[in-house]
């Protein structure tokens, strides 16, 4: 849980407002972090069941909810006299609100769409095809979030045509990422499932999302 609300707080406020290229092709920054996120959540629902992988959720959620708070608070601090950066830390946080806005409702959907997927899908294959199940799960969970977070978060403060294509190459490259480290996450999960002897099943799980007793 710790890691996870780590990694959603960095890729949020730190990485977000920043555009990157590579290869010819634009990033938002915080994809070096966000896609960890999911790989946390795919691992949570596959051992620990859907129900422990919505608590995380919610926490993450609470943590973005006062980074925010923060975040507006310390840019309405007058500055003193003698610095000259609140231009500056204005561009950098100034959209944090949109950045939070968009982010949270985006990942909510996104990570829940996805381990409701997953676990479905765990029932369904009796446990087998864990690849199929960790892919499939990220592409439509990381497809939610990519089409809700991207125009909250930046429409009409980026331009149309570069709104697009990072989300289509941050889209492309979640999904991408996912496959690559599968075989590690195989490892991981096996080795995580014979150390906490779990491996939880959702057959009478309560999907309601706003539950947060496991």
């Amino acid at each position: 849980m710790a890691g996870f609300v780590c990694i959603m707080l960095c890729s949020n406020v730190i990485g977000a407002p920043k555009v990157f290229t590579f290869a010819g092709m634009s990033f938002g920054a915080g994809i070096l972090f966000f896609p960890v996120s999911y790989l946390f959540g795919d691992i949570l629902t596959e051992v620990y069941g859907y129900a422990m992988a919505r608590r995380v959720v919610w926490a993450g959620f609470v943590a973005m909810i006062f980074a925010s708070l923060t975040s507006w608070l310390v840019l309405q601090l007058p500055p003193s006299p003698g610095w000259h950066d609140q231009a500056a830390f204005e561009t950098v946080f100034g959209a944090t609100w949109r950045i939070v806005l968009g982010s949270l409702t985006a990942f909510v959907f996104g990570e829940f769409c996805n381990s409701y997927v997953l676990a479905k899908l765990k029932i369904q294959s009796k446990g087998k095809y864990l690849w199929f199940r960790f892919v499939a799960s990220t592409i439509v969970g990381e497809g939610v979030d990519t089409l809700i977070f991207y125009p909250m978060a930046f429409f009409a403060l980026w331009p149309n045509e570069l709104l697009t294509k990072v989300m289509l190459s941050s889209y492309l490259f979640k999904v991408v990422w996912e496959i690559a480290v599968t075989p590690f996450t195989y490892l991981f999960v096996n080795w995580l499932k014979r150390v906490e002897q779990v491996d939880h099943f959702d057959y009478n799980t309560d999907f309601n999302p706003f539950r947060v007793k496991v």
